[in-house]
């Protein structure tokens, strides 16, 4: 018998703008409203979640140096990447069930982010559909991320439907061909109290009231290159390999044709042991040498957590489990309020380090010593 929380689950349904201090009490605040099986998810990691707190703790491990006679006054956090223009270096990174944070589900990310002004990345375990999230979107960029079906004709299918969405580049997991070892998940007999429209042509009974074992045991677990090839050539859209921890993987995907490496460590959520996504960045930077944008995810707290990801070679950084907070909190205005803080944070850091754009950020050499 499922645990109780499963059939009675109720998100939060609140809408309101949001005082965010820090994101560490958001999450505190998110955790006395989300059902307690919807938050462990959210929240937690794998294993012993060391590689989910060395993702914020090793930020530490490089600092910035204050800049002073600078000549810096209100700086310029705009920025572009393939061809959108954005408010600030940062996106909404796709997360998948964003109904266990809230009752809009994925339609109210996606109207924060939209009211912003940065991209939205759907997760194909959304728990809305394509036209319900382009309801909050209206119109705002998106990506399309995806986790693949062992059958290629299912892969099209799904790809065409996010191109007539108007997805703009496809992300391929490549971290997640099996479930990390989420003991909380697990202890609390955790199912999905909702379906996945968006892959219910593989997954039994649309992945209503199943397990994150099972979902990923229904999709496909070997990717290599030619899956990188395919999705490029099929889809004639950018790809995105995302997962990448190593300069070799980076290498990898980049001649198999992936258009942007994703440096992550999927929030902790996968192998136990692996050092915090901050701390492999650089590395693979020098690898990749600009020959495609770099995207990174993992930890990001703060808005020294951006600047020292920019500095260490990403493009643009990605934000989680912090957005689903405020969507838990306030909805699409606490999402939005959520977004505000990291722009206000970011641009408090750049003038302090006398920086006055994201190109000077990116110039700025940290302190390792």
């Amino acid at each position: 018998m499922e645990q109780t929380y499963v059939m009675e689950y109720k998100a939060p349904s609140e809408v309101k703008d949001i005082n965010v201090v820090n994101t560490h009490e958001l999450e505190m605040m998110a955790g006395d409203i989300i059902p307690h099986g919807g938050f462990d998810y959210i929240s937690g990691g794998s294993g012993d979640e060391y590689t989910l707190k060395q993702n914020v703790d090793c930020f530490n491990h490089k600092r910035i140096l204050p800049r002073v006679l600078a000549d810096v006054e209100n700086p310029e956090t705009e920025m572009s990447i393939l061809g959108h223009n954005i408010k600030a270096p940062f996106i909404m990174a796709p997360i998948a069930a964003h109904g266990l944070a809230h009752q809009s589900k994925e339609a109210g990310t996606a109207r924060g982010v939209s009211e912003f002004g940065t991209i939205m990345s759907i997760s194909a375990y959304s728990g809305a559909k394509f036209e319900e999230i382009e309801k909050g979107l209206n119109g705002s960029p998106r990506w399309f991320q995806l986790y693949m079906s062992k059958d290629d004709e299912i892969n099209k299918m799904i790809v065409d439907e996010a191109k007539a969405d108007g997805a703009t580049a496809i992300i391929l997991t490549a971290d997640a061909t099996i479930a990390g070892n989420r003991e909380k998940d697990i202890r609390n007999k955790f199912v999905y109290p909702f379906g996945m429209p968006i892959v219910s042509r593989y997954l039994t009974g649309a992945g209503e009231k199943m397990s994150l074992n099972n979902i990923y045991a229904q999709s496909k677990q070997k990717i290599s290159p030619r899956d990188v090839e395919f999705l490029s050539d099929y889809s004639d859209l950018p790809i995105f390999v995302k997962g990448i921890q190593s300069a070799e993987d980076a290498l990898l995907a980049i001649g198999a044709g992936a258009a942007g490496i994703w440096v992550s460590n999927h929030g902790g959520r996968q192998l136990d042991g692996a050092p915090g996504s901050f701390d492999t960045l650089e590395e693979i930077a020098k690898a990749v040498q600009g020959r495609v944008p770099i995207v990174f995810d993992s930890g990001i707290r703060r808005g020294e957590h951006i600047f020292k990801a920019l500095a260490s070679g990403a493009d643009v950084v990605a934000i989680g489990r912090p957005v689903l907070y405020g969507l838990a909190i306030g909805g699409y205005k606490g999402v939005k309020s959520v977004f505000d803080y990291f722009e206000k944070d970011l641009k408090r850091v750049m003038q302090l380090a006398g920086t006055q754009t994201v190109e000077d950020i990116k110039q700025t050499k940290l302190y390792d010593k």
